[in-house]
């Protein structure tokens, strides 16, 4: 089953407990039939605050200390919160139950096209508000959504290599960028791995777990596996990481640009997104599902994509 399938199972799922509750507050002759149905809504974004809240809760034990200048009050950390919220809600309940993957391609775009990689339990809709920038400036791009759902990480490099492929040819470019969210910041760097840069121009990632997570150990499937945090190894990231960190090259390295969040709620410790060698840029007061839309994050992104332009015919 798509992730697409799954979340629109989900979101039926919570549409029914809504009509229930919205039931059993009418029955009770408590509310009016408008109340008892917000009644309904309420319970159903009660739990999905909640999910949230336990999100912050369960790699708050595991975080990486703070450094100063991205600490933040208790203002910030509630409009962090609320920012993260909402980018869970709309990205599963709206933007990813909806969304296929497609290749768009802007004639005369002077910028290398983009390959989007998603993370983990998601698909190519994350990108929504990456793309509407993309399109705004007309730089040609392709997202690529990474099934099965639970399978290994390699198991995903056959198709980026085909879109990289395709987008190539596509746009006539001779290379292309790749960004990569979370897993897809590790799907990326298998690609390198496998394929090597001929065809790759530069990488970023953006609150990619590149030792490890401590969350990974609650999440069924063997990309979870590879990406579980093991402080007790050699090295704090598992067999499977510390495998592809040993064949990665200072030359590869240099492609790579970490984007991440020292108030990651997913990624913990935080500072498992700072890959040695790649060149590192930390944000602070912005959450692990929110770097895909908070305006800084896409300023600094696009603006770092941008600045990798030239003339079409060299690209």
């Amino acid at each position: 089953m798509s992730t697409r399938a799954m979340l629109r199972w989900v979101l039926l799922l919570q549409l029914a407990v809504a009509g229930a509750i919205a039931y059993a507050v009418l029955r009770a002759g408590v509310a009016s039939a408008w109340l008892a149905l917000a009644c309904g809504l309420a319970g159903v974004l009660l739990v999905r605050v909640l999910i949230t809240a336990n999100n912050f809760r369960a790699t708050a034990p595991f975080a990486s200390p703070t450094p100063a200048p991205f600490r933040i009050g208790a203002g910030a950390m509630l409009r962090l919160f609320a920012e993260e919220f909402m980018a869970t809600l709309t990205q599963s309940s709206w933007f990813m139950a909806q969304a296929s993957a497609h290749q768009r391609i802007h004639a005369g775009s002077t910028a290398p096209p983009l390959l989007l990689l998603h993370g983990y339990g998601c698909n190519s809709g994350y990108w929504t508000h990456l793309v509407r920038e993309l399109d705004a400036a007309r730089i040609s791009h392709a997202t690529l959504d990474l099934e099965p759902v639970l399978a290994g990480i390699d198991d995903f490099v056959p198709a980026v290599r085909r879109a990289v492929d395709a987008l190539c040819a596509a746009s006539g470019a001779a290379r292309v960028v790749i960004v990569g969210h979370s897993m897809g910041g590790l799907v990326a760097r298998a690609y390198l791995r496998d394929h090597g840069s001929a065809r790759v121009a530069h990488v970023f990632t953006l609150g990619t777990p590149h030792h490890g997570t401590s969350l990974a150990s609650k999440g069924p499937g063997l990309n979870a596996l590879q990406m579980r945090h093991d402080p007790a190894g050699d090295a704090p990231a598992g067999a499977w990481l510390r495998a592809l960190a040993a064949s990665e090259s200072a030359q590869t390295r240099a492609l790579i640009t970490s984007l991440f969040t020292h108030h990651d709620n997913i990624v913990a410790p935080q500072t498992s997104s700072v890959l040695e060698g790649a060149r590192n840029i930390a944000f602070g007061g912005v959450g692990h599902v929110a770097l895909g839309r908070n305006r800084r994050v896409l300023a600094r992104l696009m603006q770092e994509i941008i600045s990798l332009s030239t003339p079409k015919d060299n690209l």
